[in-house]
């Protein structure tokens, strides 16, 4: 029985290396390295080549590093009897709801704006929002829409959420099911999109569902690119319905030099960076469910493939 470590980006020695530390005495192996396949039972993978999955006879378990497992569905190539799991971490969420109370202050406040101003040496005081000005909507209330809903009451903001089946959470008023959509979007001046991306999902930011917002609503997406349709947000700027957006996702990444966002003056943008798993609360669970292929018992964090997350 053996660990390997598949990611694309320059953390792989880094995941690696923890797993290794902790797991006291476990084979771990990146996959860039030769290693025996056959020993495989575990793969720990971000964002991985497709097809790496099939290289793996006896794995048992495909262990998402985030909380994100749509790219793992993408791959039709991944042994399909293979159970997955997600990383369930309370920095990830977190961290995405100090980001998202970060860019709702920031469009509040017209930090966006005098930023531009600053580099055009403008001199242009602005009207600004209060907190008491502004509903938030969370599309989404899974564990990370559900804690950015909590924290944002905690400042002060009237928040509503929005998700596919009921949820009661504290000081939120919450709808649930298509036919509740268009009330919680009328009243939703900030969207914030935490949603899985399902092929129920995908493309759901688009001009139908953000022209039912009122006018000079403001988009945040920190979920994934393909929720959003990028044509309909410019068009609905340009427009005037919008007021702008804080995109932290993208359909491809990173973002073409070509794309029309780099150059838009109200959609600001950050490099998928409004939360990352930390290798000191993610580690433990994963040599949790090592220890459980070992062992025979259920696996922590399942993801149900039928819903897709």
């Amino acid at each position: 029985m053996a660990i390997v470590v598949i990611r694309r980006d320059k953390k792989i020695e880094l995941w690696k290396n923890a797993l290794k530390k902790a797991s006291n005495g476990i084979k771990v192996y990146s996959y860039l390295e030769n290693h025996p396949k056959e020993e495989i039972t575990m793969a720990v993978i971000w964002k991985h080549p497709k097809g790496s999955l099939a290289d793996y006879p006896n794995l048992k378990c495909i262990a998402s590093a985030g909380a994100g497992v749509d790219y793992i569905f993408e791959d039709e190539t991944r042994p399909m009897n293979v159970p997955i799991t997600r990383i369930v971490d309370p920095f990830l969420a977190s961290d995405m709801s100090e980001h998202v109370l970060a860019v709702i202050l920031a469009h509040l406040k017209n930090l966006n704006a005098y930023k531009l101003d600053q580099v055009a040496n403008n001199w242009a005081p602005k009207d600004y929002l209060r907190i008491k000005d502004v509903t938030i909507g969370i599309l989404g209330l899974g564990e990370l829409g559900a804690l950015t809903a909590t924290d944002l009451t905690k400042f002060g903001f009237k928040v509503q959420g929005w998700s596919r089946s009921k949820k009661k959470i504290e000081g939120v008023i919450t709808f649930s099911g298509a036919d509740a959509q268009q009330e919680f979007l009328k009243t939703t001046n900030v969207l914030v999109c935490l949603l899985p991306l399902t092929p129920a999902t995908e493309g759901i930011l688009n001009k139908e569902l953000m022209s039912q917002l009122p006018k000079n609503a403001f988009v945040i997406n920190v979920a994934r690119g393909g929720h959003l349709i990028d044509e309909d947000l410019i068009e609905l700027i340009d427009a005037d319905h919008l007021s702008g957006a804080c995109l932290d996702v993208y359909h491809t990444e990173p973002l073409p030099e070509s794309h029309p966002f780099w150059n838009h003056k109200k959609v600001h943008m950050t490099p998928h960076y409004a939360s990352v798993s930390d290798t000191t609360s993610v580690i433990p669970q994963l040599i949790e469910n090592y220890n459980r292929i070992s062992s025979g018992e259920k696996l922590q964090n399942l993801v149900d493939s039928d819903k897709g997350y």
